[in-house]
């Protein structure tokens, strides 16, 4: 009888790459909606792919499916949903409006645009290029999800509310370059990736958990605006306090190199006399 043999199979996992699809097909659903004007479910698509971005690494890592082609076909798909349909977004319900103003304000509108998508692209490459060595805790930039979703959130948020996206252009107009430059920028984010789905946490956290759940079933563009606005300092605070961190140890090196030079000086008088 002939042993088994180990042959080696061409192909995909199918359960991370059908959620990256997933993800994928509601990036594009939100780029068609956003076109014919129906941008809460634009805004609410990039949310849906923002969720099925977040399964499809967790269920690759639980299942041992980790694979090459899936984390490029991760960026791939992510380069569409949180790099495309958000800046088009952003263009169609307000930016477009800055052509009204002046024909130099209209091209701000969409070279915001164009930088939003552009950062987006160098982040994710810079994220690929650095996977193997990066530290998991922290992201260096934001990530496109996080800048998506904040970016979706305010449209919906100011849709909710009745306001035109042609009354706030110049807002939504700096909050697209200030998250597309976060994207690309040296600001570290916690990237929630150490945290494991095996560990016990403090009952507490069950509590916030169940309350923004509660929060976010009473008024959801304006949770996920505050979530995401928190998220954005949260960042530019752990990394100027790191910084502070960082000088006051070189200060306090400095401090002591020059002290133990102070002694050695006063030791070789000594015995010098």
């Amino acid at each position: 009888m002939s042993e088994p043999r180990n042959i080696r199979q061409k192909g995909a996992f199918l359960l991370p790459n059908a959620l990256t699809t997933c993800a994928l097909f509601a990036g594009v659903y939100s780029i068609i909606a956003g076109i014919n004007g129906a941008y809460v479910t634009a805004a609410v698509a990039i949310g849906v792919a923002g969720v099925l971005d977040g399964l499809d690494g967790r269920v690759a890592r639980m299942t041992n499916t980790q694979s090459e082609f899936g984390v490029q076909y991760d960026s791939l798909s992510d380069m569409i949903s949180f790099g495309l349909a958000p800046a088009i977004l952003a263009f169609n319900w307000s930016l477009q409006s800055m052509g009204e103003i002046s024909p130099v304000a209209g091209k701000l509108g969409w070279l915001a645009a164009f930088v939003y998508i552009a950062c987006a692209a160098l982040r994710l490459a810079r994220f690929n290029a650095q996977a193997g060595g990066d530290d998991r805790t922290y992201f260096q930039g934001l990530a496109s999800p996080a800048a998506a979703l904040t970016l979706a959130a305010a449209v919906w948020f100011f849709e909710d509310h009745g306001v035109d996206g042609a009354s706030v252009r110049w807002l939504i107009w700096l909050l697209t370059l200030c998250v597309g430059l976060l994207m690309f920028s040296n600001v570290r984010y916690f990237s929630f990736k150490t945290i494991a789905t095996n560990e016990k946490v403090p009952i507490a956290w069950l509590f916030l958990l169940m309350l923004a759940l509660v929060l976010f079933a009473i008024d959801p563009p304006t949770v996920a605006v505050g979530i995401g606005g928190i998220y954005i300092v949260s960042g530019v605070v752990l990394t100027l306090n790191g910084r502070r961190k960082r000088q006051a140890r070189r200060s306090l090196r400095r401090k002591r190199r020059r002290q133990a030079a102070e002694r050695a000086g006063r030791g070789s008088d000594d015995d010098a006399s």
